[in-house]
């Protein structure tokens, strides 16, 4: 038992001298007084965060059953007049007859079709386009056929069981995995925040902290090694458990993070409109078949980090008895049927509540970084950093200004440096409206999960606590019904009549209200400070 304590203790010390090694890289910062701005860079699945786990007692593989392939969803894509049976896609002369889906965005349409979006038009001349935001389901276009896809065009999964949306509401990954009974239900791990976890706490905190859906991450785990119903397939496979073999991310933690930051880039890369091809690890590049879903890409995306293009194809192939679409039906059952209630996760005329600033008036804060990832390095672009003023000293002392609730709502969550707060009221992170704070700090927090909050309620201070960075500031993003929403996309985070817009790349962009234009700075320029007037709300 000592030399178990002494071990963790051990170890524990030599991941807190890596996360300062990390903090004080050359990527630090510069502070500038008398405000500081830190792009903060949370990066969970890059902290070798786990210990070796507790030595098991190997069990023999359980073998899994055979399901019968259920049928390929496709798109609906379909030609003005008829078509011979069977077409996946069919088009009369040089255009495609495409249905919309949600989440369809006229910029997004045309950089996945590869054409201007003037060219795109609806089938119905009287259509108005609701240009830049969301398009209605099940519309009716005509887009120019241009391009054609190298992937299939079958719908694997469906958008809802990839991220954590309202399907996810009664599964518990804890439960499912102890009755599964291999070797992830016996696996303990070690991390600095919260402490040490069961394999199955680790699926449910990755899940959690990502807003992916913990089935699919379950099921990847056990296409991919063999951990959920038995035992690691290889000694390798007992380290990479995804696959991704990558001495910065051994054991569970680290590899189902970076399994869910790829599943995030392909999924809100497909729904943003800046990825529409796969790149192999020998360099093959095949381009997305334009009509695809989100969840699909994800799925696909993931699979080209892993795979070669061969076994790619056979790992996604519905009429392959050993595909992961088969493997997940198996698991848990047809997902098409649970998408029939769970979607669309989001309506065309979806607009967000009422926010302000997070923090109190004539106090002059630092937007720091512009959109970026909600969650990791990549993914969706749906967080805003601020920073408060700063003194000379130490650049992560927690602040003094205090951080606002920026609309009512109830704290759904409360981690170290995390806060949730539930818009919609009913405490729970898969539906409706939520809010993110990241890097609140524990101290003089004043509030508790379950609270009901004001808009302009004092909730806390900026830290550094919660993840990476380099210096106190607050990470800020929203999500509806589990899904990251783009914080300069089709529905843009308005705080107080600020609304942001992208840069050329993440970090970068702005806050604009009217006339007036903050730019983001991680230096904290001057053309960066914003505050609140006694005229704002």
């Amino acid at each position: 038992m000592i030399a178990q304590r002494a071990h963790r203790w051990l170890g524990a010390t030599l991941l807190i001298l890596m996360s300062l090694a990390l903090i004080f890289s050359p990527h630090l910062q510069r502070l500038l007084p008398p405000l500081t701005a830190h792009a903060a860079l949370v990066e969970r699945e890059e902290l070798t965060l786990t210990l070796a786990p507790t030595t098991l007692t190997p069990r023999a593989p359980r073998p899994s059953p055979t399901a019968t392939p259920r049928p390929t969803v496709t798109p609906r894509v379909e030609s003005p007049t008829a078509t011979p049976e069977g077409t996946t896609q069919p088009h009369t002369g040089d255009w495609y007859r495409y249905f919309t889906q949600a989440g369809d965005t006229l910029p997004a349409l045309a950089y996945r079709f590869g054409v201007p979006v003037e060219s795109i038009r609806p089938v119905t001349p009287e259509t108005v386009w609701p240009l830049p935001g969301l398009l209605p389901p099940d519309l009716p276009i005509l887009i120019p056929r241009l391009v054609r896809g190298d992937t299939p065009a079958d719908q694997l999964l469906p958008d809802s069981e990839v991220i954590a949306s309202p399907s996810s509401l009664d599964f518990d990954p804890e439960a499912y995995a102890r009755e599964a009974g291999g070797y992830l239900a016996r696996y303990v791990t070690f991390l600095p925040t919260p402490g040490e976890l069961t394999g199955p706490q680790t699926v449910a905190f990755i899940a959690r902290h990502y807003s992916i859906n913990p089935r699919l991450l379950l099921a990847l785990l056990e296409y991919q090694s063999g951990w959920v119903r038995g035992e690691p397939r290889s000694a390798t496979l007992a380290e990479y458990p995804m696959g991704r073999v990558d001495p910065r991310r051994p054991r569970l933690a680290p590899q189902l993070a970076w399994a869910a930051e790829q599943l995030s880039v392909g999924y809100y890369g497909w729904r943003e409109g800046w990825i529409r091809e796969l790149t192999f690890a020998d360099g093959t590049r095949w381009r997305l078949d334009p009509t695809l879903n989100a969840g699909t890409v994800a799925l696909m995306y993931f699979f080209a980090q892993v795979l070669s293009p061969d076994a790619w194809r056979a790992a996604l192939d519905p009429a392959n008895p050993a595909s992961f679409p088969v493997l997940y039906q198996d698991m848990f059952g047809d997902p098409w049927l649970r998408a029939r209630w769970a979607e669309p996760l989001y309506p065309p005329d979806l607009s967000q509540p009422p926010m302000i600033l997070p923090f109190e008036r004539n106090v002059p804060w630092a937007l720091t970084s512009g959109p970026h990832g909600a969650y990791g390095r990549e993914g969706a672009r749906a967080a805003l950093d601020f920073a408060p003023p700063h003194k000379r000293g130490e650049p992560c002392q927690v602040s003094r200004e205090w951080i606002l609730a920026v609309a009512d709502g109830v704290v759904a969550r409360v981690e170290p440096g995390e806060l949730v707060l539930d818009l919609d009221g009913d405490g729970r992170e898969q539906t409706g409206w939520n809010v993110l704070y990241l890097h609140i700090s524990q101290h003089e927090l004043q509030v508790r999960e379950g609270d009901r909050v004001r808009q302009g309620d004092r909730l806390g201070h900026a830290s550094c606590e919660g993840g990476r960075a380099t210096g106190s500031h607050i990470h800020l993003a929203r999500k509806y019904n589990g899904e990251w929403i783009a914080a300069g996309g089709p529905i843009p985070f308005n705080l107080g009549g600020w609304i942001a817009e992208n840069g050329p790349e993440p970090y970068q962009g702005r806050l604009v209200r009217g006339d007036e234009v903050v730019e983001a700075s991680p230096i904290a320029a001057p053309g960066s400070h914003i505050q609140r007037g006694d005229d704002d709300p």
